[in-house]
């Protein structure tokens, strides 16, 4: 899709990445430490300040208290601690369960450590999981559960009792659970509440994030890992033979980011709500089924209110009907999640006010076009 929205000119609300920088203070801090030498290897772990910044930013918003020496781990992005947690825990012939939309590298990294993938489904509106079709994806041979929350790509944020679900079947079904919490601050509600918070989850839940959504610094490939040293070793074990380290002066930044003020935390997600207003009042005039999201970059429409059930097909023809690129949230789905999701499309809020509005305005021609 962001192939096409190239070749047509189409604004991209496809690929999920911001189109404005994040705080000149981060910039500033990567070329100081650039200029001042960091700029070799970093430890296997991570440089000891950001490993304490992120330790620190645990307690401050959630009470978490993870040792920053044994407890955190830096990766290349959260998308290597996925992987890296996946291929240390998973062996061939586990289960691991995923809810259904989900994020690709969830689906890859399971194929890649030879378990089989079982998935829990996301319903509209709300893309709640039911208890039921919770509880009957655990097994006997469920050895991980990734939860992703917020949730991409449906902007779900999971209830409290979601989440106590899920810990209780972990701990009952002796399962670690994975957490990808990188849109933790990107929420329009509730503060978010990590899943290591609720009771008996700790000791049996390794956490992932990083700085690129937060930030709006995606290509700066920040991430951790936080969780019970046992745990973590087995991650950085993987790590060590993947990509060792990276990114050390951005590392520091990023040290000096996870400090900033809750001015700044609150201030992106205030902006990222205004960002999905503009987008949905844009989506509704199309005449779509707006699911409004909870949180994320992201925002789901169902093209089926205005007689598509094809969201592929119009994906593919959308960058030239009206100069818009969007993804079929089928694409994160197994074949039966795919015809569940056949008429969903997904679309990336993390744009500058601007383009937003002319995305709208573009947007809110399409129901007379198709």
């Amino acid at each position: 899709m962001t192939g096409l929205a190239v070749r047509t000119g189409a604004i991209n609300l496809g690929q999920g990445f911001p189109d404005e920088d994040g705080p000149e203070e981060m910039k500033d801090g990567a070329r100081h430490a650039i200029a001042t030498g960091s700029n070799q290897y970093a430890p296997g772990k991570g440089l000891p300040v950001l490993r304490r910044a992120v330790a620190a930013h645990q307690s401050r918003f959630y009470g978490l208290e993870p040792d920053a020496e044994a407890e955190v781990l830096i990766t290349t992005g959260a998308t290597e601690g996925i992987a890296a947690a996946v291929l240390a825990l998973a062996e061939p012939g586990d289960d691991v369960i995923t809810f259904e939309p989900f994020y690709d590298s969830y689906g890859a990294m399971i194929a890649l450590a030879g378990a089989n993938h079982v998935t829990v489904p996301l319903h509209a509106p709300r893309f709640q999981p039911d208890p039921d079709e919770l509880e009957a994806a655990f097994g006997p041979r469920t050895r991980l559960v990734i939860l992703n929350n917020p949730h991409n790509p449906t902007g779900a944020v999971f209830g409290r009792d979601v989440l106590e679900r899920v810990v209780e079947l972990a701990e009952r079904h002796n399962a670690v659970i994975v957490t990808d919490e990188v849109y933790e601050h990107l929420v329009f509600g509730p503060p978010h509440v990590p899943v290591a918070t609720i009771p008996g989850a700790a000791g049996r839940t390794l956490t992932i994030s990083s700085a690129g959504k937060t930030f709006s610094f995606t290509g700066w490939k920040i991430g951790w890992v936080t969780g019970p040293e046992e745990l973590v070793a087995r991650v950085r074990t993987v790590k060590q033979f993947t990509t060792y380290s990276s990114g050390t002066p951005f590392q520091e930044a990023v040290a000096l980011g996870l400090g900033l003020p809750d001015e700044f935390f609150t201030g992106a997600a205030a902006a990222l709500r205004r960002k999905r207003d503009i987008l949905a009042d844009g989506l509704r005039r199309a005449g779509l089924t707006v699911y409004l999201p909870d949180g994320t970059y992201f925002i789901t429409a169902d093209t089926a209110s205005i007689g598509f059930d094809d969201a592929l097909d119009l994906a593919r023809r959308l960058p030239e009907l009206v100069g818009v690129a969007a993804i079929p949230v089928s694409v994160f789905c197994h074949d039966e999640g795919a015809k569940r999701t056949r008429s969903l499309l997904r679309f990336a809020l993390c744009k500058r006010e601007d383009v937003l509005h002319e995305a709208a305005v573009r947007l809110a021609g399409l129901g007379g076009l198709v």
